[in-house]
């Protein structure tokens, strides 16, 4: 059989469906198990065992006929589907693909996800019921031992945390103050190592300045060394944001800060097996003191 598996991100969502991966390439030992994703995560899902290739989804406007085409290409030939990112975009795909064997929320699938309260569940258990329905019973906690490389270049200490400052750029509400942050660098007993993106550098800058041997890997990894990096940590501290839940899905003892803007109910960090990592949430997050997450942390 040739299997198509379509998540395209954010990184959080993409590792929460780490458990469903695994799950769909052990239903599919013997197949030819594809994923269709977006560019930023094909190196990334490239590398894990569960894929035998990626294909990268430029997620064509509809106006765009020779791209539509092309994406129509890519999806022709499976015998079996699972969308796991049911979106309104991948649920169009079902007609795209010629209507195969589709595991999703597409009107008129062979394998629907038809509870109506699945909105309210959380992204693990939502994939979870989703492929129960498609026969595939458990997900089990995937290995992740190839979620590695060789980050001696950073000298990174024999023990650090990491600290998460960033968020989505268009959610400045998801932000612990990084004032705050650099309040709690000061008082851990370890260094503090901060990971984002380029755009987060500044944030950094800020939090090594009340505390200075803080090391600053803003935009310096690519995932897989981001995940090496957090993989490494005593401990790891941020905001709702996708390095949170690489260090969940890789057993870190961690502490996530929500504010009213997001509801971890639905979409927190969950460790392999499942449970839970230290969850702080306020209205605000700007109302939070040092003193509270030192208390929270694990």
């Amino acid at each position: 059989m040739r299997v198509l598996v379509i998540k395209h991100g954010a990184l959080g969502d993409i590792v929460l469906a780490f458990a469903a991966f695994a799950a769909i390439r052990a239903a599919h030992r013997g197949d030819d198990v594809f994923v269709l994703t977006t560019a930023p995560f094909a190196p990334l899902l490239g590398k894990s065992p569960w894929f035998d290739q990626v294909i990268v989804d430029k997620r064509p406007e509809a106006w765009d006929v020779p791209r539509v085409l092309a994406l129509r290409r890519q999806l022709r030939g499976f015998d079996m589907v699972y969308d796991l990112q049911t979106s309104a975009r991948s649920s169009r795909y079902f007609g795209l693909a010629g209507k195969p064997r589709w595991s999703g929320i597409a009107k008129g699938c062979a394998l629907p996800h038809a509870n109506p309260k699945r909105d309210s569940l959380h992204t693990r258990e939502r994939l979870a019921e989703q492929l129960a329905v498609a026969g595939i019973a458990d997900l089990p906690a995937p290995d992740l031992s190839w979620l590695r490389a060789d980050v001696s270049k950073f000298r990174l200490p024999a023990r650090y945390a990491v600290l998460v400052p960033g968020a989505s750029p268009h959610r400045p509400e998801k932000r612990w103050p990084d004032q705050k942050f650099g309040g709690l660098a000061a008082q851990l007993q370890i260094p503090a190592v901060v990971v984002g993106g380029k755009g987060e550098t500044g944030l950094a800058g800020v939090i090594r300045s009340f505390a200075g041997r803080t090391i600053d890997l803003t935009g310096r990894t690519d995932l897989l060394e981001l995940a090496a990096v957090i993989g490494g940590a005593a401990l790891a501290v941020g905001n709702d944001t996708g390095p949170m839940h690489l260090a969940a899905a890789l057993g870190v003892p961690g502490l996530v800060l929500f504010s009213g803007a997001s509801d971890p109910a639905l979409t927190a960090p969950r460790y392999p097996d499942g449970r839970w990592p230290g969850i702080l949430q306020a209205p605000h997050l700007s109302g939070v003191s040092v003193a509270q997450v030192v208390s929270a942390l694990p």
